[in-house]
């Protein structure tokens, strides 16, 4: 589940090893290049964490945020 903290939706994921972490990371990029929002992200082994925050709008959490928020859940749902 996303978490909304410090203006930003901060949100944990764990996979099997480091390619299947590489793997959605790669998904995730194709998918923030295409609606234009790039999310602050960091990788260790098979964690990535993620933050969205709307930089354009003083580092507060949009809409924007949102609806990246979502398109990547829905990546983990196919």
């Amino acid at each position: 589940m996303w978490k909304e903290e410090n203006n930003r939706l901060k949100r944990t994921f764990e996979f099997k090893d480091f390619s299947e972490a590489f793997g959605f990371m790669t998904r995730v990029a194709i998918l923030a290049e295409t609606m234009q929002h790039h999310p602050n992200w960091s990788n260790v082994w098979n964690t990535v964490n993620i933050e969205l925050t709307t930089h354009d709008a003083g580092n507060t959490v949009t809409e924007k945020d949102h609806n990246l928020a979502k398109a990547i859940d829905q990546l983990l749902a196919n």
